[in-house]
């Protein structure tokens, strides 16, 4: 089938938001507070998005718990978890600013958890020296897109469902002015014109055999920047969240809150022993209990595990637990044993965790208030992404902008968790101000190139032309196998040069894919749409992986086990100009001596 011009209907907007999460829906209702027409378009149904997924709580230093709590130290907390390889300034308008963020959403009419005087309560996280996660439970990511989505449906925001946008469109002048996608319901093609896009896309785990991530989630706003000539940064630097199920099959890669862990929760190896204290790094020993006695007692007088080595940041603990595994003291299904069920009682858990303890009781048949979870570490979060401006969120490309997940350089080489949640309403709400402001400051009309939206629409359509061609779920699967083995948690440059050589011979395959049946909710062709995506996207992680020769964060080299000081001096940036893909490092921005001094008084 050929398409033309005729084939593609139409709307024009102020705004452009790619994506229905907790960032996309921020920026929307920041444009919309400004009278700007704001139109949000998601891939799955509205509500769905991948924000719900975070369960643990949102990071903010409101000082409920701890009053010595401040954003000062947030900050730091925040900085040494991505091994100061942070966006320092991101990190410091985040730690500033998040506090507001949880009590607007508060006066929006979230419900968090309350101290026993009325505050919003707060519980431990791994990473963070004080209990500092504003909470529902353990369903904190559903409470959060509940009062945007109602909020951002009473100012008037159109919403735009299941729909999925297959790139965006430039003018002459090479600003950023629209996107064209289809409709996955009926396969028809509509093309948004705006004044400003903002890519609040989320992540990319899909392209990894186990993931924490939903089938969204396939790095599209990763590419569709980088195909404009959006500079990427630190895209070698993805999250393995130490505790995702492993067994049983049907909940394999399924994400086991930190919140366990931050209600007392501890990991045993196959002879029960608590690994963790072996493997407590120099820079958090000060704050750790240095033996499971001391972390005991501290338990019991303070009803917080917030000094045990199982709270350690996300890199160390995943890290662990694969040399572990490794080690041969592992579970019998290749991970570690996660108890709570020692800790706290039948209730307790049913109250304080009541999604976990349902949904592995009803998907896995796993009582966690009596046996432990089989976890290990499994694909979770793109620390790397879009590098914006960290006022505006603008991208390096006039009239795009992003937030959250698909935007790099707030979390440096490993994410807190927790820092999320916060992370997507602080930067929504300054990419939609920053949106906002270049809307009001265009003039005339966008006009984005039509041959773009063809070729991409064409592009599009080609599976169906080859009935007898390859399937797009073999070539998926043979990608996820790819990265999961070659560009996992450890790395080496044999290996990631084998995953270079793997993922050029998939982009000739992507040729070749082929789809049967009709456009109308055609799965097979709908995948076939993502995977020029998932195959960009693990190429510059791969290609990032292989220029970092040093150990830092989420990025592990076995032939480079220690950081080195001189690459912790830069971020490597990946762009593409003229069809070339070129990758380099580029300094780091400087951070100033009022900051820096902070460092210096925590030794």
């Amino acid at each position: 089938m050929n398409i033309v011009a005729s084939d593609i209907t139409s709307q024009s907007f102020d705004i452009l938001i790619i994506g229905a999460g907790g960032a996309g829906l921020r920026a929307a209702i920041e444009t919309r507070s400004r009278g700007l027409s704001t139109a949000v378009v998601c891939k799955s149904l509205f509500g769905k998005a991948h924000t719900v997924m975070a369960e643990g709580g949102i990071a903010a230093s409101l000082g409920n718990v701890y009053p010595e709590d401040g954003w000062k130290v947030h900050f730091r907390d925040t900085m040494r978890g991505g091994k100061m390889l942070n966006n320092w300034r991101m990190a410091q308008l985040h730690a500033q600013e998040a506090p507001d963020r949880v009590l607007e959403l508060e006066a929006w009419g979230a419900l968090f958890d309350r101290t026993e005087d009325g505050r919003i309560h707060q519980r431990d996280f791994g990473g963070h020296k004080y209990a500092r996660l504003a909470h529902v439970g353990d369903r904190t990511g559903l409470e959060m897109i509940r009062t945007l989505q109602y909020k951002a449906i009473s100012m008037g925001i159109e919403v735009f469902m299941e729909c999925k946008i297959l790139r965006l469109l430039t003018d002459s002048s090479g600003n950023v002015c629209g996107a064209i996608g289809y409709w996955r319901p009926s396969g028809d093609l509509i093309l948004f014109k705006a004044k400003a896009v903002i890519l609040a896309t989320g992540g990319i785990g899909k392209s990894w055999k186990y993931t924490s991530n939903s089938w969204e989630s396939t790095g599209d706003g990763h590419a569709l920047a980088f195909q404009v000539g959006a500079d990427m940064i630190d895209m070698e630097c993805v999250q393995f969240h130490p505790t995702g199920m492993v067994w049983p099959l049907s909940v394999r890669g399924l994400l086991v809150t930190e919140g366990v862990r931050g209600d007392g929760g501890v990991l045993r190896n196959s002879n029960n022993e608590r690994f963790m204290f072996n493997y407590i790094p120099d820079m958090f020993r000060a704050e750790t209990a240095d033996t499971e006695e001391e972390a005991d007692r501290w338990y019991a007088d303070h009803s917080s595990a917030r000094r045990t080595p199982d709270l350690l940041p996300r890199d160390e603990v995943a890290r662990a637990i694969n040399s572990e595994v490794k080690a041969g003291r592992g579970s019998p299904h290749g991970g570690v044993f996660l108890d709570i069920a020692t800790r706290l009682t039948p209730d307790e858990i049913k109250r304080k965790l009541p999604s976990m303890y349902t949904q592995f009781l009803e998907l896995a048949g796993v009582d966690i208030t009596r046996q432990p979870m089989e976890v290990g570490p499994t694909c979770h979060y793109m620390m790397g992404g879009v590098r914006v401006d960290a006022e505006t969120e603008a991208a390096t490309v006039p009239g795009l902008f992003a937030a959250g997940e698909v935007a790099g350089g707030m979390h440096g080489a490993n994410r807190l968790g927790g820092n999320s949640l916060s992370d997507l309403v602080v930067f929504g709400r300054r990419a939609g101000i920053g949106a906002a402001d270049h809307a009001e400051g265009f003039s005339g009309t966008p006009e984005p190139e039509m041959g773009q939206a063809l070729e991409a629409a064409n592009e599009a359509m080609r599976p169906f032309n080859d009935e007898n061609g390859e399937s797009p779920y073999t070539l998926q699967a043979d990608l996820q196998d790819c990265m999961q083995r070659l560009v996992g948690i450890i790395r080496t440059e044999a290996e990631l040069r084998q995953a270079l050589e793997k993922i050029s011979e998939l982009k000739d395959r992507l040729g070749r894919v082929s789809v049967n049946g009709g456009k109308q909710y055609n799965p097979s062709w709908n995948l076939a749409t993502d995977l020029p995506s998932m195959l960009s996207l693990s190429e510059m992680v791969t290609r990032g992986a292989l220029e970092r020769k040093e150990s830092r964060g989420g990025h592990t080299r076995d032939d480079y086990p220690q950081p080195d000081p001189e690459l912790g001096k830069v971020n490597f940036v990946q762009r593409k100009r003229d069809g070339e893909h070129s990758i380099q490092p580029e300094p780091l921005l400087k951070m100033p001596d009022e900051l820096k001094a902070l460092f210096e008084d925590e030794h």
